[in-house]
């Protein structure tokens, strides 16, 4: 982009972003649907939201109404943002999520088909060319090498978890690029603690594993507020010293559960939960502000736990759970 942009380039969209914060699925909504009789009362709940209709118990069609409503959001921000690299910020984890499932179709023989999402950057079936035609150049350079490595891995060492490592480490740090090329310290900050989450759940779910300092290195990611190399070290030193590397940071109260649960076992439910909800604490004011980069980067964040929480809702519902037992797995509405 030429020149730098400001917060007060932002006003217009953040008034729009505030005339749309009502119609989207606030937490009084979610409770209209965890009380809903039937369907069709439920689904009503969701069609004020802007979803289309569908059968609830329908996954199928449930994941095509979420994934439409997403990518009205994107083309919209996509042509009001002064800077349409914050929102591919909220595409790119799609194009490598696509690289992954294609790799395995590669390899195994079956179809991703059910498995690609459509609301990145790159059209899927661009991806499936370059990969059965051996023609990677035509993606996107820091993807092509990516999934150039992705790819030679898995073939080197038949070991799909390290070519799907590969491609999240690379998902990360392309994150890290887009950011750091934009003026929005907010987002810079934003991808930094989505660094230090992933490097963190990395690493508590790997020595839950029994992997050790070696295997860590090479999934980790640089670019966060702890870099990959302290938290190699500390392994190494035999003191993982989780929660007091994390101390200084948002995620101080998940690394604290991630100790726990390295120490005493169990499900990783609390140290999951704290994770996100350090991200949250981190957006949830940004919807808020008068105007500026932060109100965008706080709807986006925003639109997606809501699709989180609307999948968690329907499946639940499917289950015969009932809104206590479905109540506890959603996350905080930013509304």
């Amino acid at each position: 982009m030429s020149g730098r942009v400001k917060d007060i380039d932002y006003l217009a969209l953040s008034a729009r972003i505030r005339g749309l914060i009502d119609t989207h699925l606030t937490a009084r909504r979610m409770e209209r649907f965890l009380a809903a009789k039937t369907d069709e009362e439920a689904m009503s709940v969701l069609i004020e939201c802007g979803y289309p209709a569908f059968r609830l118990n329908d996954a199928v069609a449930m994941d095509r109404a979420i994934a439409s409503v997403e990518r009205e959001t994107f083309d919209d921000m996509t042509d009001f943002a002064p800077d349409p690299a914050i929102v591919d910020i909220f595409r790119v984890p799609y194009d490598y999520h696509n690289c992954k499932a294609l790799l395995k179709e590669k390899a195994t023989g079956v179809s991703a088909d059910h498995m690609l999402m459509h609301n990145g950057r790159i059209d899927p079936e661009l991806i499936r060319r370059a990969i059965r035609e051996n023609e990677i150049s035509l993606l996107p350079k820091t993807l092509s090498l990516a999934l150039d490595e992705a790819w030679d891995a898995l073939d080197a060492t038949d070991d799909p978890q390290l070519a799907e490592a590969i491609l999240d480490r690379a998902t990360y740090a392309e994150l890290r690029e887009i950011a750091d090329g934009t003026d929005s310290d907010f987002l810079k900050g934003y991808v930094t603690l989505q660094i230090d989450s992933m490097n963190l759940r990395a690493t508590v779910r790997a020595l839950r594993m029994g992997k050790n300092a070696d295997f860590l290195h090479n999934i980790l990611v640089d670019g966060g507020e702890i870099s990959a190399d302290q938290i190699v070290t500390a392994l190494r030193s035999g003191d993982a010293r989780i929660a007091e590397l994390y101390a200084p940071t948002h995620l101080r109260a998940a690394a604290e559960a991630g100790d726990k649960a390295l120490r005493e076992g169990g499900p990783l439910a609390v140290f999951e939960k704290l994770g996100d909800d350090a991200e949250h604490e981190y957006l949830h004011d940004a919807v808020y502000q008068a105007f500026g980069d932060a109100v965008l980067i706080g709807y986006l964040a925003a639109r997606q736990v809501e699709y989180r929480n609307v999948r968690i809702m329907l499946l639940g519902r499917d289950a015969g759970l009932t809104a206590d037992e479905i109540r506890p797995r959603l996350r905080d509405a930013y509304v």
